[in-house]
């Protein structure tokens, strides 16, 4: 086919790819790419390269599966044989190929559905509480917000069991008190403090803009208005842009931003 489209490009008159697209039914940076072929590179396709084939945790496993299915043993005791010699990895990934074998050589064979294999779940009197919960739990600060009751039953619990808890609870608390205060040179002791501990790489973000912060911390004024606009115009853009065009956008934005001027009125608009 590539020598037939190279010929087809010889002899057409008008080179457009566009035509041998058309032609082939291929896409353009195929024939593309087919007529700037040269003729060792299409020679080399008669002889195509034998890759090592690559190996995987299933490998010791497949003649197992097989021979077990030719023999009529159910899937479930395959699965679990399978599991009891060594296998480590992930269990569906066994459970797929415990189905595909069957499914491509013994297709007389009813396959079993895998999740009516076994199904995962926790006692009754098991309370589980998620790491995302937790950590939201231990970030949220405004006594507005309402908290996770079940994880403020035993957040003290969780804290001694595990330190990593009690020790995100304290850093990010002190952290926030004092961006949340107005006295910038605490910064400078928070740094000081944990330079050496696990957030020493955020300690170290800090100092590279430790003007900034400072002032952010001592200042009443904030680029809050000029970012909160920002990202209005960047919302209005993803949605009219693309499909719209530079002219839509400005009108779009212009009308967004009017209800802002102090001369606004809605008997203009009408």
């Amino acid at each position: 086919m590539i020598c037939q489209i190279q010929e087809y490009w010889r002899n057409l008159k008008n080179k457009r790819i566009k035509l041998v697209s058309e032609e082939f039914q291929i896409s353009k940076l195929t024939a593309k790419k087919y007529i700037n072929m040269t003729e060792e590179e299409i020679q080399k396709l008669n002889n195509p390269a034998n890759y090592k084939k690559r190996t995987t945790i299933m490998d010791e496993y497949i003649n197992i599966i097989f021979k077990m299915q030719r023999d009529g043993i159910n899937d479930d005791l395959i699965y679990f044989y399978i599991l009891k010699h060594g296998y480590s990895g992930n269990q569906k990934s066994l459970w797929n190929y415990i189905y595909c074998i069957e499914k491509n050589n013994f297709p007389d064979r009813t396959p079993m559905n895998p999740k009516c294999l076994i199904e995962w779940s926790y006692p009754d009197d098991v309370i589980i509480i998620k790491r995302n919960s937790l950590l939201k739990y231990l970030l949220i600060k405004n006594p507005k917000t309402k908290k996770d009751e079940t994880i403020g039953k035993y957040i003290n619990e969780l804290k001694v069991k595990y330190s990593v808890v009690e020790k995100v609870d304290e850093i990010f608390g002190t952290f926030h008190s004092i961006i949340m205060g107005s006295n910038p040179d605490k910064i400078d002791d928070f740094i000081e403090k944990y330079r050496d501990s696990s957030i020493a790489s955020f300690c170290n973000g800090i100092e590279r803009d430790i003007a900034p912060i400072k002032n952010a911390i001592s200042l009443k004024v904030s680029s809050g208005f000029v970012e909160g606009n920002n990202n209005k115009f960047k919302l209005i853009k993803r949605i009219v842009y693309g499909k719209s065009g530079l002219v839509n956008l400005a009108k779009k934005c212009f009308l967004a931003f009017l209800s802002k001027r102090p001369s606004f009125n809605l008997v203009d608009l009408i």
